[in-house]
């Protein structure tokens, strides 16, 4: 093996299409590490005039210089996370190395497709005819910024701008574009349209995300605007999907079918997105700023842990209002929101929203990337501090403010079609029968629904956790098959949930077994909502630039585990998230067990925190110890899961376990990392 201070590697992608490429001999690029070349010091300069005039002549983009070694005649990058980027995404082997096949690039499978038109009878915001014309103007706009970065007009510091205003980011191996799904409602005829999208300008699939959000990984550069366009033809969009801006309003997966639910929160999420979109003060923010918004006592949008939480609800007079909460958030600083308002008139919310964020953007540090959130600037100023700012932000606003009238709501709600719901006659025959004799359809029952306001009807959960699938991935086949479901079944609605699953909120009682039974059929019916193996987790380091460990394989092994014992239904309500580094896109720090991959000398490592939870009584986990391998995290889960068995009393969850018992004997389960 060579001396690895010696050799060097140049990487790069190519700027059409974000491929991966290596400087090889003849001052080619290649798709292939084998067939890479390595420089030495009497090379090494040549090799980066080289790299410098494949940038200058905009073939390739974000150019790198790595250390490497030579085994068998075979290059071999030092960096870890370069030889897993040599590899392509170690979770998807049927996609191959590379996104496409050749220097073309597009996927072997994809077909010719006429782009749809919006015609939804959903209950989804409609959106008229200038808004329509809005996103078609804007995807026409950025192909026109497109062509101007490949033609060199635009140098990629210059085009960055306009790329990630629009979704559009350069990963590992490919761009991947995200895609917005305003408070996590989708017609059948969007979903069908982001089957489209998967199968002519990605490889056949979509991931899911914790912000309601899909994201496609292998887009082209040169396509990018197409696709947006292909979308915005059902009123889809990746506006504000990145950047220092406020992102996508979440809300809970049940909003207008939840029967514990107070008030509809997705027409005051709608009013925010509207509000906020291309903001022209909160455009460049300090750091990206995210809201969620629930409408029950029950917080299934883990409001208490964004930048702005909101719970909407009505006083005693029957009068609307919100109780507010700020300076939330996860990443490297986990914080619990402050509660900032017990109770906020409608018709006050964008104005104190407003208030919030400017107290935010005039203070917030732009000087340091870890202290630029909200959360810090709290801390820091204390929250009596901050809300008494707020307060004086708020009254000093000029009465011109927008204000949150009935009428404006009411505008609003007409804009969203209201399901025609059956008469409940009361008996439901059919489902009973059902639930009594197929005893598998009566444990995914128990398990993937939640009770509708309207008693004949259930909202049914569609778990994208397959025994070691890939959790938030839905291949283009499968979206047709649940748009077709909702069609049929669910009022052509569809939902995306924060723990990367859909759902189909109405659904029939008396047509439950018929959707379970096409659900089984196509290996759609996994019964683990709200099980352990029910994981959220992020791409990490597969597919995602700033991962320092895997996410997904560590996901799959230890679904894996859970099987081949078959506790997954003993072990009740737990919630195991994973994130491949400290963004904590994966909500780690909220799950009752959290996994965190770390880099240790450049290699994975990954640490265990117990205690978190993400609902009303939202608190962050405890770090567990030291970090554990690769090979050791689902050992080391195995035990933690036999010490809550062997600890709890009665029906205890794990949370409860936990609380009573403490982390010391827990922590007897890092013992068995190594062994």
């Amino acid at each position: 093996m060579s001396n690895t201070a010696e050799l060097t590697l140049f990487s790069a992608n190519r700027l059409h299409d974000g491929i991966v490429v290596w400087l090889g001999e003849n001052n080619e690029w290649v798709q292939e590490l084998y067939s890479a070349s390595l420089f030495d010091q009497e090379n090494i300069e040549a090799a980066r005039d080289t790299a410098q005039q494949a940038s200058d002549r905009n073939f390739i983009v974000g150019v790198q210089e790595l250390p490497a070694t030579r085994e068998n005649n075979i290059p071999v990058p030092c960096d870890y996370k370069e030889r897993i980027r040599s590899k392509g995404p170690s979770v998807r082997p049927d996609l191959g190395k590379q996104s496409g096949n050749g220097e073309n690039g597009n996927p072997a499978f994809s077909k010719t497709l006429q782009p749809r038109q919006a015609n939804s009878k959903a209950g989804i915001y409609q959106y008229d005819d200038d808004e329509h014309a809005f996103l078609k103007n804007r995807a026409h706009f950025f192909g026109e910024q497109v062509q101007r970065r490949l033609s060199g007009e635009l140098t990629e510091d210059e085009f960055k701008t306009y790329r990630l205003m629009n979704g559009l980011y350069l990963q590992l191996h490919a761009y991947m574009l995200r895609v917005a799904i305003p408070y996590g409602t989708l017609s059948a005829e969007q979903l069908k349209q982001l089957s489209y999208v998967a199968r002519t300008y990605d490889k056949g699939y979509g991931h899911f995300t914790t912000r309601q959000n899909i994201q496609f990984n292998w887009i082209r550069l040169d396509q990018a605007a197409d696709a947006l366009s292909a979308l915005a033809d059902v009123d889809l969009h990746a506006i504000q999907t990145s950047g220092n801006c406020i992102r996508n309003v979440t809300t809970d997966q049940f909003a207008g079918a939840a029967f514990d639910e107070d008030i509809d929160p997705r027409v005051y999420a709608e009013i925010l997105r509207q509000w906020s979109t291309d903001h022209p003060e909160f455009t460049y923010l300090p750091r990206k700023f995210k809201i969620a918004i629930t409408g029950s006592a029950n917080d299934r949008a883990a409001i208490r842990l964004h930048d702005i939480g909101l719970r909407v609800l009505k006083n005693e007079a029957g009068e609307i209002g919100f109780e507010v909460h700020a300076g939330g958030g996860l990443g490297r600083t986990p914080i619990v929101a402050t509660k900032v308002r017990s109770w906020l008139p409608q018709q006050d919310l964008i104005k104190y929203v407003e208030a919030i964020v400017r107290v935010y953007n005039a203070l917030g540090r732009r000087d340091n990337l870890y202290k630029a959130r909200i959360k810090i600037l709290i801390r820091e100023l204390k929250p009596e501090n901050f809300i008494r700012m707020i307060e004086e932000e708020f009254n000093a606003l000029p009465d011109d403010r927008p204000l949150v009238s009935n009428e404006l709501v009411e505008h609003f709600n007409a804009r969203f079609v209201t399901p025609a719901f059956e008469t409940d006659s009361g008996q439901f025959p059919a489902f009973e029968a059902a639930l009594a004799n197929n005893p598998a359809f009566a444990r995914w029952v128990k398990q993937n629904t939640y009770q509708h306001k309207q008693a004949a009807y259930i909202s049914a959960v569609i778990s994208l956790k397959p025994q070691g699938g890939i959790p938030g991935d839905l291949t283009a086949d499968e979206m047709d098959l649940v748009a077709r479901l909702a069609e049929q079944y669910s009022m052509n609605e569809i939902r995306v949930t924060h723990e990367q699953n859909l759902v189909l909120p109405h659904v029939k009682k008396e047509d439950l077994f018929d959707v379970w039974q096409t659900l089984v059929n196509a290996n759609l019916a996994t019964d683990n909502i709200g099980l352990v193996t029910d994981m959220i987790a992020c791409p990490g380091m597969d597919y995602c630039s700033l991962a320092n460990a895997r996410s997904i394989p560590v996901a799959q092994e230890i679904a894996v585990m859970i099987h081949k014992k078959k506790i997954e239904h003993d072990l009740g309500k737990l919630t195991l998230n994973i994130s491949g580094c400290i963004n904590a896109c994966a909500h780690h720090h909220i799950a009752n067990i959290g996994i965190l991959g770390v880099d240790k000398n450049g290699q994975e490592f990954y640490q265990i925190t117990l205690g978190g939870s993400a609902d009303e009584n939202a608190v962050v986990g405890k770090i567990l110890g030291s970090s554990v391998t690769f090979e050791d995290v689902p050992v080391v889960i195995e035990e933690i899961m036999n010490i809550y068995l062997r600890e709890r009393t009665n029906a205890e969850t794990f949370l409860q376990t936990y609380h009573r018992i403490g982390a010391a004997p827990f922590k007897e389960a890092l013992n068995v990392a190594g062994k």
